[in-house]
C-alpha cells in the first residue's frame, strides 16, 4: 500500500511539471495605477530611481473598502504585484536580452527582471505619501518612484517590511552596481516653457537617467516621448541630453 501511495504520489507529481496549465488560477485585478507615462518608452529601468514620479493607485468598485487598507498609513513603502498587460505572450523564451548588458548577451529569464515571463507579473517598490478618501473613487493611495505604464492593472498590494525586505549585504551579480545618472540635460528657454511645470522636476531626473536603449548610441537620431502633460524630443550627444523639441498637449 505504501508502496502504491508513492508510485501515485510520483504519477501526481509529473502530471503538475508536465501539463501546468490544469493547474493555473485566474488572478483578480483590485486596482489600476494612474501615472504620467503613457508609453513604454521613457519608464525608468527599476523603481524608486527616479523618486519624482507619481502615481495614483484607483481600487476598482469591489475593493474600494477603507477597511481593507486599514493600518496600512502606518507604513513608508509598499510592494506593487501587477500586470505588464503591454507585453503579453503565447510563448515564452528561457533566455533573454537584458537592456543593463547592453541587449547583446543572454541570460535566463528568471535571472532577469525582464518584462518577457512566462507570467506577465510585474513587482515594484514605491514609496507611499499619502492615502486620500474620494467621493467618486473611494480610498486612493498617492505613491511615488513608480515605474508603471499609465492604468497598468494591480493584482496586490503589501507593505514593505524594512527588518526583512532589505538586504544591504544582498549579491546581485551583473546588476550589482546602480546606474548614476551620467547625462547633463539642456533645455533651451525656448522650449522649457512649453513644458508643463508640473512636470518639469520629472522629466529632467527621467532624462537624466538616459531612457534610450543601451544599444542606441547615435547622436544624430532623435528621441521622443510623452510625460504628463508634455510631448518633447531630444538627442544625446556623449554625455549631453539636449530637448530639441517641447509642446503641451493637454
Amino acid at each position: 500500500m505504501d508502496t502504491q501511495q508513492k508510485q501515485g504520489d510520483s504519477a501526481e507529481d509529473s502530471t503538475t511539471m508536465l501539463e501546468p496549465q490544469l493547474y493555473q488560477h485566474q488572478m483578480k485585478i483590485i486596482a489600476h495605477i494612474r501615472t504620467d507615462f503613457h508609453s513604454k518608452f521613457g519608464i525608468p529601468r527599476q523603481s524608486g530611481i527616479v523618486e519624482e514620479t507619481e502615481g495614483q493607485i484607483i481600487f476598482e468598485p469591489a475593493f474600494r473598502n477603507p477597511d481593507a487598507l486599514r493600518g496600512l498609513e502606518g507604513f513608508s513603502h509598499l510592494w506593487l504585484i501587477w500586470k505588464f498587460s503591454e507585453t503579453e505572450r503565447k510563448d515564452w523564451s528561457p533566455t533573454v536580452r537584458p537592456p543593463r548588458l547592453g541587449g547583446e548577451k543572454r541570460m535566463g529569464v528568471f535571472a532577469t527582471r525582464s518584462p518577457f515571463r512566462p507570467n506577465a507579473i510585474g513587482l515594484s517598490s514605491v514609496k507611499l505619501k499619502r492615502i486620500e478618501l474620494d467621493s467618486k473613487f473611494g480610498p486612493v493611495l498617492y505613491v511615488s518612484g513608480a515605474d508603471l505604464l499609465d492604468q497598468t492593472p494591480i493584482f496586490d498590494i503589501k507593505p514593505y517590511l524594512a527588518y526583512t525586505d532589505a538586504h544591504p549585504d544582498a549579491v546581485s551579480s551583473y546588476a550589482a552596481v546602480q546606474p548614476c545618472p551620467s547625462l547633463e540635460v539642456v533645455i533651451p528657454d525656448i522650449w522649457l516653457v512649453c513644458i508643463a511645470e508640473k512636470d518639469r522636476a520629472a522629466l529632467r531626473a527621467i532624462l537624466a537617467q538616459d531612457p534610450r536603449p543601451r544599444y542606441q548610441k547615435d547622436p544624430e537620431r532623435v528621441y521622443a516621448f510623452e510625460y504628463g502633460s508634455t510631448h518633447i524630443r531630444f538627442q544625446v550627444n556623449e554625455a549631453v541630453l539636449t530637448v530639441c523639441y517641447a509642446e503641451c498637449i493637454s
